[in-house]
């Protein structure tokens, strides 16, 4: 009965020019404002250029592109030929270069603003996230050679400590730098260094996680995407004639079945010849007496050939009813199938992201291809897709990273562990009780 009768009084209307001025500082844009990133020059070698100057544009990129990958793949093989070791500088020298490739970006299309520190905190997000993971590689698989100098001890001990207290510095450098009228873009720009940070050191780690599972975790993979790019392009250069996404008008149908074809078979015979060497198969452990990377151990069942049966469907056309292969070989096909129907995702996500920006390539770094961005684009989900499938599906108990954890402990929690497995072994009868008196 009190609210009979009441009527809804109108709010009162800001005044006009301070409604003005909440707008400015809100720095709401467009997309038609956000500055052009300029273009990229061509950096296509004189010797090749003079060479190949009578040849339309599409034949000279063809062939330009064509020496160009035979020239990445011959460095590539002889990286594989120096270890380990050398393979993991590669995969961090490629993880910088892709974060640089992005970044830059990033400062061109906002460089008209004079925001404060942004390459400067991007480049020390990126040392503090490296240093975090990087840190928790060497405690997970550099054990022995870490417990033999006590200063590293500290390090690894407050290991997540240092590396959150490092990035709570960036943090507050951040919020520091905020400028009025800037605050959104700022933000866009932190979210943009994050996101980058993501989708590069995040991926890379899992890169250097699978090779130390056996080189053929990590050849094989990155092999099937290589041998996918090539395959496609090649399709599609020749065949290609039904377009397969607007995001990329230049891939086609043709190509990308053709080469998702290519793929599955290339990684089931490229498989079968990395499966039959310790070097590929074996789990990359560093040696502290040695201070060296070994790949030496009696291979798994997953490595040692099988006879399998033919099913009945194909006897008749093979001829054959048993055959020998692999295990791994059945596994090379889902990963392959993965890089061929999956993996070129992740090239569409780079095609949008370069359609955004109005660029035709994230950097000029090689003729003919772009930059590294570019021909590693379809890698980082392919990484992240093997680092899951062998925790599902292929790995085990580690008794070597479950050793060198227990070499970590203190001498009192080493007897502890001792007595209790050896309770536990005389339970199950493995071990005979101990006569005592």
């Amino acid at each position: 009965a009190g609210y009979v009768g009441w009527e809804a009084q109108p709010l009162p209307k800001p005044d006009e020019p301070d409604l003005i001025e909440r707008l400015d500082d809100l720095d709401l844009r467009n997309d038609s404002d956000v500055p052009d990133v300029p273009p990229s020059i061509d950096s296509t070698p004189e010797i090749l250029r003079r060479a190949l100057s009578g040849l339309s544009a599409r034949w000279k990129n063809w062939w330009i592109r064509g020496i160009l990958t035979l020239a990445m793949i011959s460095v590539f093989f002889l990286i594989i030929y120096m270890g380990s070791f050398m393979l993991m500088l590669l995969v961090l020298s490629i993880q910088v270069k892709c974060f640089h490739e992005i970044i830059t970006i990033g400062y061109r299309v906002y460089h008209s603003y004079d925001l404060p520190w942004f390459r400067s905190l991007s480049w020390y997000f990126l040392l503090c996230v490296n240093y975090f993971f990087y840190g928790e590689t060497v405690a997970d698989y550099f054990g022995t050679f870490v417990q033999r100098r006590e200063q590293l001890q500290f390090l690894i001990r407050y290991h997540r400590f240092i590396s959150f207290a490092l990035y709570l510095a960036g943090f507050c450098m951040f919020v520091l730098s905020l400028v009025k009228k800037h605050y959104r873009l700022q933000f866009y720009m932190f979210a943009w260094t994050h996101v980058t940070l993501l989708i590069t050191v995040t991926q890379s780690h899992l890169v250097i996680q699978n090779l130390f599972e056996g080189m053929i975790w990590f050849l094989v993979p990155i092999s099937s995407v290589i041998c996918n790019d090539i395959a496609a392009y090649i399709f599609g250069f020749f065949f290609g004639r039904t377009p397969l996404i607007k995001l990329s008008p230049k891939k086609t149908w043709e190509g990308f079945i053709g080469g998702g074809i290519s793929t599955v078979v290339f990684g089931f015979i490229f498989s079968y010849f990395l499966a039959q060497h310790q070097y590929f198969v074996c789990p990359v452990e560093y040696k502290s007496e040695t201070n060296r990377f070994v790949t030496e151990c009696e291979p798994l069942e997953l490595f040692q050939m099988k006879k399998y049966s033919v099913p009945l469907l194909l006897r008749s056309v093979l001829g054959w009813e048993t055959v020998n292969m692999y295990p791994f070989q059945m596994h090379s096909v889902a990963l392959s199938t993965f890089a061929s129907l999956i993996g070129p995702f992740g090239g569409f996500f780079a095609s949008g992201f370069k359609r955004a920006f109005k660029i035709k390539d994230f950097a000029d770094t090689i003729p003919g291809h772009g930059g590294i961005m570019d021909r590693f684009d379809c890698q980082y989900l392919m990484a992240t897709f093997v680092h899951v499938y062998i925790t599902s599906f292929i790995r085990g108990p580690n008794p070597s990273k479950l050793l060198k954890q227990l070499l970590v402990l203190q001498p009192e929690q080493q007897l502890n562990v001792y007595n209790t497995l050896k309770s536990h072994l005389v339970e199950k009868g493995i071990l005979q009780p101990s006569l005592r008196g």
